[in-house]
């Protein structure tokens, strides 16, 4: 039943009720008639109507923001707005949230909490506090309950993904459990502070190779699963460049090894940032600091590698070089049930990202575009790589309105560039020829097996040759019409001294004068050599055609 009363472990863990369910369908269903939906859906009125929905929603739009494969573009880049800002919750609720997760009193852990939160948003409140043992920091609190809405709008669609099944088969539009399923996932690290906290430690050790990057230092033993603590930042954002000039700053300088240590977290590292936008990018004491380390993205070393070779194939206009990246990326099982299609849908790609210098390649348009082909030839692409198209998207926005003078593609072109030395070149080339040289190997010997087999039946007088002519097609069809022709000649040739025999017989009864087996001879060797001669001048004059 759509809204049973079944209580299966998902429902019992968060609370879940049949009434509770209709009050939450009555909401979605009002909020759905104010935005009018029956005269249509723009970018803009979508955008408004997940913002009024609340915190599922407003994720909901933040993760399809990311998915250009699912919505036409101009609503990705509306939904990419969606920042979940919100009303702020009361501070005792605050104070109440941080005494249930310690178990004990708030003054034990913090000497002063700042009332007036620091950021306000759908599914958090951040507020700087000050710890007893002296440190500053900042305190991310997730508003009570959050998780149980979540799951609670989790449960209705996945009611309507169940029931949208059996109607709609999933290969036709698009697996909408799948999706539900996948909401869900994302849902559920997205409320787990524990997964941020690890975050920033990974990010921490990421950075401490760079002197000029770096981010705020959790305090993992007082980060739970709704608190994260981490070291307050103070400084300048990157959204307000004329301060930064005026303390001292290049702004060039910021933003080429802002995109190049980008660069070095996508394609070296595999572990990046996948939210750059102002807000999350401060400048302090002649560091960049990335904040806000809830949405991460990870790139396994084969995942680096075929984004690496597919950006060079679009340099190259190398469309099958492009193909074998983009099943690679889908794995060894990819199939696709229409090859020289696919490959003619890249060569669209290539002649549009493939005429220009590696330096102006739109890497985050290429991105999205690949993925949208992918999407339509059922080659399942890895999400982290439309997550980096989104972020590469992002942060391509940043530059543009505040550091306009930074060329990101040229950047990164040129890291990728530079982390292929000559040395790791002659490597890879070296371990290629090796792997062709073994695959060379391995058929001669299968071909030399197959020789032996062939000889052993050869000698017993078992082999069998299945031989065809290329070409040969025509010649033998005219043969064919030959051999046809003389073997009519040849009846016909027949009928005539067979009727003359009868004919000088006299054998009775005579049709004319004539015996009329004989008359019967005549009038058929007549018929087909009328044919005969039919059929040799009409062919005659088609292949004068040709």
């Amino acid at each position: 039943m759509l809204f049973g009363s079944r209580r299966d472990d998902f429902s019992s863990r968060y609370h879940l009720t049949r009434r509770g369910r209709f009050k939450r369908i009555r909401q979605i269903w009002n909020i759905a008639r104010r935005f009018d939906l029956r005269h249509g859906l723009t970018p803009v009125t979508m955008r408004l109507m997940f913002e009024a929905l609340g915190p599922t929603f407003v994720k909901v739009g933040q993760i399809l923001s990311m998915r250009s494969e699912m919505l036409p573009q101009s609503f990705c880049d509306e939904l990419a707005k969606l920042r979940a800002d919100a009303d702020p919750m009361p501070y005792s609720v605050v104070l109440d949230t941080l005494a249930a997760e310690y178990g004990r009193p708030v003054t034990e852990i913090f000497r002063h909490i700042d009332p007036t939160p620091l950021g306000s948003a759908s599914l958090s409140q951040v507020h700087r506090a000050t710890l007893v043992t002296g440190e500053d920091v900042a305190v991310k609190v997730q508003r009570p309950g959050v998780r149980d809405t979540m799951a609670q709008d989790v449960s209705i669609m996945r009611s309507v993904a169940r029931y949208a099944a059996k109607f709609v088969h999933a290969a036709q539009v698009i697996d909408l459990q799948g999706v539900v399923e996948e909401l869900w996932d994302t849902f559920e690290a997205e409320t787990d502070f524990l997964i941020e906290a690890r975050n920033l430690r990974d990010f921490k050790q990421f950075c401490a190779s760079y002197r000029y990057m770096d981010c705020p230092k959790p305090y993992m033993s007082l980060c739970t699963e709704h608190v994260v603590v981490m070291e307050y930042v103070e400084g300048i954002s990157v959204s307000h460049p004329r301060q930064l000039v005026a303390a001292g700053y290049d702004l060039q300088d910021i933003g080429t090894k802002l995109v190049d240590n980008y660069a070095t977290q996508i394609l070296d590292d595999g572990f990046f940032h996948a939210d750059p936008h102002p807000g999350n990018i401060i400048i302090r004491g002649g560091q960049i600091m990335l904040i806000d380390l809830g949405m991460t993205g990870r790139l396994n070393a084969k995942t680096r590698s075929v984004l690496r070779e597919m950006i060079f194939a679009v340099a190259k206009q190398d469309s099958p070089a492009l193909a074998d990246g983009l099943l690679r990326f889908a794995g060894s099982e990819a199939n696709p049930d229409d090859y020289p299609s696919l490959l003619a849908d890249l060569d669209s790609i290539v002649k549009e990202f493939g005429t220009v210098d590696l330096r102006d390649l739109d890497i985050a348009a290429f991105l999205n575009s690949l993925t949208q082909l992918a999407a339509r030839h059922h080659i399942e692409v890895p999400s982290t790589v439309t997550t980096v198209g989104r972020a590469l998207v992002t942060l391509e926005g940043l530059l543009d309105e505040f550091i306009p003078d930074v060329n990101m593609i040229e950047i990164i072109s040129s890291h990728i560039a530079a982390s292929r030395s000559k040395g790791d070149a002659a490597r890879d080339e070296a371990k290629t020829l090796g792997l062709e040289g073994m695959r060379a190997l391995h058929g001669l010997l299968s071909t030399l097996g197959d020789a032996s087999v062939a000889s052993r039946m050869l000698t017993r007088g078992q082999l069998k040759v299945n031989a065809e002519l290329v070409g040969a097609d025509e010649p033998m069809r005219l043969l064919s019409d030959m051999v046809n022709r003389l073997t009519m000649a040849l009846i016909v040739v027949g009928l005539f001294v067979g009727s003359s025999i009868v004919y000088f017989a006299g054998i009775k009864p005579v049709v004319f004068g004539i015996p009329i087996v004989g008359f019967l001879g005549y009038v058929i060797a007549f018929i087909l050599s009328a044919w005969i001669v039919v059929d040799i001048y009409f062919k005659g004059r088609r292949s004068r055609r040709r």
